[in-house]
C-alpha cells in the first residue's frame, strides 16, 4: 500500500485549500509546533513537519523549550498558543520528558486547535462520530484503507497496541465502520491465535518484527504503524507479504500519511476558525 503517494495527493489538496483560504481572507493557516528538550529523533520529526508545512503553504511557528521545562510551564505555553488567533493548529511533539505530565499538557490544547487529535475531547468526538479532529496516524490509516477500498463492515480487525493516540483511537474508527474489533497488547495470551483470525491487522505496539508471516491469515490486510530503529516496523515484512493481500511498508506506508493528515487538519482548523465555508480539507 503506497502511503507516500497518497500522502502527496492529500498534501497537494491541503495546499490548494490553504491558498484559497489566504485568497479569501488574507489569513495563512498556521501550525505551531512545541518541542521540549533536544531529543535528536524528535528534532528531526519537527524539521520534517515544518518543511512539509512550507510546501503546503502553511505557516509554521516553532517553540523550543528546554528539557527542564516543568508541566506547569508547558501547560502555560500551550494555553497561550491556544489563545493566539494567529495560530490555527497546535502540535506537541511527543514523547516529552518523564518528569512532565503528558496528559495534562495535551489537555491544555484547545480542542478546536487540536489538529493532532490528542485531547480527550478529540477522542470523545471521534468515538461518537461528532465534529472534531482524529488522531493523525489513525486518521491516515483509515484514509489508506479507503483508498484501497478495503471492506470493513463485518470483518474481524485486530489492533496490536493500546496507546491513547494510536491503538485505542484506530480501534474506535474501525468499530465505527462496523468492523468487529479486538485489542491485543503486551499481556494478551496467544497473540498469534488472535492474529490468525484477523481480516485486518493494525500493528501499533512498537516492538520490531513482533508479527511474522505465520501469524497472518491468508488474504488479510496488514497495516504496520510501528517504527523502530533502523527503519523496522512491527511486522516482519518479508514473511508477512507472502500471505497478506495488502500490506504497508516501513518506511513509506503509514508514516507519510500521519504528516499529511496533520497538515490537512490544520487547514481545516483554519477554515473553521475563520468562519469560511466551502473550503474543506477532507481528512
Amino acid at each position: 500500500m503506497d502511503g507516500a503517494g497518497l500522502a502527496r495527493r492529500i498534501v497537494a489538496e491541503a495546499a490548494g485549500h490553504a491558498s484559497e483560504i489566504a485568497r479569501r481572507t488574507g489569513i495563512t493557516p498556521c501550525l505551531a509546533t512545541v518541542l521540549v528538550g533536544e531529543d535528536p529523533a524528535s528534532a528531526t520529526y519537527v524539521r520534517m513537519k515544518r518543511a512539509r508545512c512550507a510546501k503546503a503553504g502553511i505557516a509554521s511557528r516553532f517553540v523550543a523549550l528546554p528539557a527542564a521545562t516543568t508541566t506547569s510551564e508547558l501547560v502555560a505555553t500551550l494555553g497561550s498558543l491556544s489563545q493566539d488567533p494567529e495560530v490555527h493548529g497546535i502540535l506537541l511533539q511527543h514523547p516529552v520528558g518523564a518528569h512532565i505530565d503528558e496528559r495534562a499538557a495535551f489537555e491544555a490544547i484547545a480542542p478546536e486547535k487540536d489538529v493532532d487529535g490528542v485531547t480527550m475531547s478529540s477522542f470523545g468526538a471521534m468515538s461518537f462520530g461528532l465534529p472534531g479532529f482524529a488522531s493523525c496516524t489513525p486518521g491516515g490509516i483509515m484514509r489508506l484503507l479507503d483508498e484501497y477500498r478495503v471492506e470493513l463492515a463485518g470483518r474481524r480487525a485486530v489492533v496490536v497496541g493500546r496507546s491513547p493516540i494510536l491503538g485505542k483511537p484506530v480501534g474506535m474508527l474501525l468499530l465505527a465502520r462496523d468492523a468487529t474489533v479486538t485489542y491485543c497488547h503486551s499481556r494478551t495470551a496467544d497473540l498469534s491465535a488472535a492474529l490468525r483470525e484477523a481480516d485486518v491487522v493494525v500493528a501499533a505496539v512498537g516492538l520490531p518484527r513482533i508479527i511474522r508471516g505465520e501469524d497472518i491469515k491468508p488474504g488479510a490486510v496488514v497495516i504496520d504503524a510501528g517504527y523502530n530503529p533502523g527503519n523496522v516496523g512491527d511486522v516482519d515484512f518479508d514473511s508477512a507479504c507472502r500471505r497478506a493481500r495488502l500490506i504497508t511498508p516501513v518506511p513509506g506506508g503509514v508514516g507519510p500519511m500521519t504528516i499529511a493528515v496533520l497538515l490537512a487538519q490544520t487547514v481545516d482548523a483554519a477554515r473553521r476558525q475563520t468562519g469560511l465555508t466551502g473550503v474543506r480539507a477532507d481528512c
